[in-house]
């Protein structure tokens, strides 16, 4: 049953022209016998009245796009100006494209990936020779293109479409400062025309706050959010490294093509290397994250969508607006934080087809995840009010630029630019064409705001974790979180069946474990050096001088990897397990084999650089490494107390400039010689940075780093 709420307009209908332009939109997009259903037909009539603001929740697979190109057609046809299209992904955007294209309407995108094509484009818009203009939300948050295009366009759009609408929100799962830029287009448009939002993935009071925001007399029009095509099941008690192995043998039996899911880039990478090594071409497969080039990921979503593969390993980069109807299974290694992100996710899967298989691998490791996107986007006071004072020594005729305020404020740079998008939404700051300035609004941390947004990413975690161990219905429960009142069990889920569908009974094969153990371990993970000094707190900027540069070396552990998860546990603990560390000794011992082709000349001298406070561990590899290779053994003096993680580049290459030191012993003992760098831990690479730079001051000839862990 469709649950509807209407603000402030009476009962609306399409005329017999309107109607007979939207049949044959509809027909040339599904088919001959395609027509529109009562509900859409009801979001398309109120579209063609004046100043209309319809918000459509709906299911993924219920034709929300149909809407706005019958509306589109209806209005064009009536002298309308072009329809805007704000959407988040460039599949989506070439899906639509096409679509347009189908239902005789000629649309057109401004991005990355055709900057060439933009003048033309604009050209056409300024023609009226464009029906539908999409761009994304960053797009339309850029300072360059809100002078050239929406300029022009003021007050002539024909139609306003926000497609995955909940991102407007902060309350919902995937808040995007950019799209609140959609707010600006709004004061621009002429009060007159329409307003369309369109999400599958928005509980009540996402709903309510996207519905506010668009205006009073919001039209929302909401409808039941179950996936009779999908079966949901949860296979538990997996170790991260046996969800890999079941990935591993479990998706040549799974149906069709699908989707596997990681949490992580580096696991996305790992597990399709994984897949690629075991099956080879017999289950052709292919990693794919938001570091992609836009040309690759088109092509390797295009070879999904064609069935050349058997299934892309993606990230979150893969999701909205990926439209493949005959996508037979979605697979999750790794639990994402929020039912609502997962509801969007699963969706992806038999839309088109009667029957497509959901599993979901969960790990406890799943909640360090959790964890941090909880607070991740949080805004922090004193950060805040650290990048204001650092803004006001900038104005119109000389902004802001982010590298800039990084040096100013010794924040990160992807915490300022997070902050300056925040601060943007609140009116405290302006984006302008060369950089950021200060506005005249004040800005002042709404705690009990954040808190909430904290409690509910918490609540929803809660759900996740209830949906893993199977309380109940697992298609209810996603319902129920997305506040949809037809929430009944499903009769067809792991839960409601009893039991695990085959195959998904199955545990990994031990010999697959055990064949994925060895091959990533067996992986080579080159450690590039950093070649630039930072400046700002740290003084020196520009490029470090050759003479002062470690060489390219090399890490044990990448991120999170499965495959060393445990050992990592163990040997990082106060109490290690000596046969974990065996086991890392064997590891680094490896890696330097596979190394020795790339050394500019054999290490001579073994090195320890405790950067994250483990001496003993790094103590123990390096008297191993020594006594294998016959190598000497020196010292750095080192005192990395002052580090903390949230110090900026600058003020953490300080810190270690000013905690790393040279012995007069030390440096008899490298003079001339390579020196093999042993370290525990690092992300920002800043210690092995700065260390490598003193030792080659004191006389080293190399620098070789071994970094035991590299933290994401």
């Amino acid at each position: 049953m469709l649950a509807t709420r209407v603000v402030g307009m009476g009962d609306i209908e399409l005329s017999d022209d309107r109607a007979t332009t939207a049949a044959g939109v509809i027909r040339a997009i599904a088919g001959d016998g395609a027509r529109l259903r009562g509900d859409q037909e009801t979001a398309v009539a109120a579209l063609c009245e004046p100043n209309a603001r319809v918000l459509v929740v709906q299911a993924t697979g219920w034709g929300k796009s149909a809407v706005y190109w019958a509306a589109t057609a209806i209005r064009r046809s009536e002298g309308a100006g072009p329809t805007l299209v704000v959407s988040p992904l460039l599949s989506l955007m070439r899906d639509q494209v096409a679509a347009a294209a189908r239902a005789g309407l000629r649309a057109a995108t401004l991005n990355s990936s055709n900057v060439d094509a933009w003048s033309g484009i604009e050209s056409d818009l300024r023609s009226g020779a464009i029906d539908v203009l999409l761009v994304s939300p960053e797009r339309l948050a850029n300072p360059g293109f809100g002078r050239r295009v929406l300029d022009g366009l003021a007050g002539q759009i024909g139609l306003l479409v926000i497609d995955e609408a909940h991102a407007v929100s902060d309350w919902g799962h995937d808040f995007r400062p950019d799209y609140r830029r959609v707010s600006d287009v709004l004061q621009k448009l002429n009060p007159q025309t329409p307003v369309l939002a369109t999400t599958a993935t928005a509980n009540a009071r996402v709903t309510d706050d996207v519905a506010h925001q668009l205006g009073e007399s919001t039209l929302v029009l909401r409808g039941p959010l179950a996936r009779s095509s999908l079966q949901l099941s949860v296979v538990d008690a997996l170790s991260p490294l046996d969800r890999f192995a079941w990935v591993v043998d479990q998706l040549p039996k799974l149906p069709g093509s699908g989707i596997v899911y990681t949490l992580t880039v580096s696991d996305a990478q790992r597990l399709a290397a994984a897949i690629q090594e075991v099956h080879g071409a017999a289950v052709p497969v292919a990693a794919y994250t938001g570091g992609l080039e836009a040309g690759e990921r088109e092509r390797l979503e295009d070879a999904l969508r064609g069935n050349e593969l058997k299934a892309l390993v993606a990230t979150s980069a893969l999701g909205m607006g990926y439209d493949k109807p005959d996508l037979g299974f979605v697979v999750h290694v790794g639990s994402p934080p929020s039912p609502v992100s997962y509801y969007q996710q699963v969706g992806r899967a038999g839309r088109g087809i009667d029957h497509a298989v959901v599993a979901l691998l969960p790990s406890d490791a799943d909640a360090g995840v959790w964890d941090y996107f909880a607070t991740a986007t949080i805004p922090v006071p004193d950060q805040v009010n650290r990048l204001l004072r650092g803004l006001e020594a900038y104005g119109p005729d000389e902004p802001a630029t982010v590298p800039s305020l990084e040096a100013e404020t010794g924040l990160r740079r992807g915490r300022v630019e997070l902050m300056l998008k925040q601060l943007a939404v609140d009116g405290a700051v302006e984006r302008v064409e060369r950089g950021w300035v200060r506005t005249a609004t004040d800005w002042s941390f709404d705690a009990a705001h954040y808190d909430g947004i904290v409690a509910v990413r918490r609540r929803e975690a809660d759900i996740m974790r209830a949906y893993t161990r199977g309380e109940r219905c697992l298609m209810q429960l996603l319902q129920e979180s997305l506040d949809d009142p037809s929430a009944e069990r499903c009769g067809r889920c792991s839960v409601c069946l009893g039991l695990l569908p085959d195959p998904l009974t199955a545990r990994p094969d031990p010999e697959t474990v055990q064949a994925i153990t060895r091959l990533l371990r067996g992986e080579t993970h080159v450690l590039e050096p950093r070649k630039m000094w930072p400046g700002g707190a740290f003084g020196a900027k520009g490029r470090i001088p050759p003479g002062l540069m470690a060489e390219p070396g090399r890490s044990i552990v990448y991120a999170d990897a499965p495959e060393w998860r445990e050992v990592i546990r163990s040997v990082f603990s106060s109490d290690p397990d000596p046969a974990a560390l065996d086991t890392l000794k064997v590891g680094c011992v490896a890696a330097l084999s596979r190394w020795r082709d790339a050394w500019s000349r054999r290490p001579e001298v073994v090195v320890t650089l405790p950067a994250a406070g483990h001496r003993q561990l790094v103590a123990e590899v390096a008297n191993h490494l020594a006594e294998i290779g016959r190598l000497e053994r020196a010292e750095l003096t080192v005192d990395g107390s002052a580090f903390t993680d949230d110090l900026s580049s600058a003020e953490e290459a300080k810190v270690w400039r000013e905690g790393v030191s040279v012995d007069p012993a030390t440096a008899q003992a490298i003079t001339e010689r390579s020196v093999l760098l042993v370290v525990d831990a690092s992300s920002s690479q800043w210690p092995i940075t700065v260390a490598s730079a003193k030792l080659r001051e004191s006389g080293a000839a190399a620098v070789l780093p071994l970094l035991i862990h590299r933290r994401p």
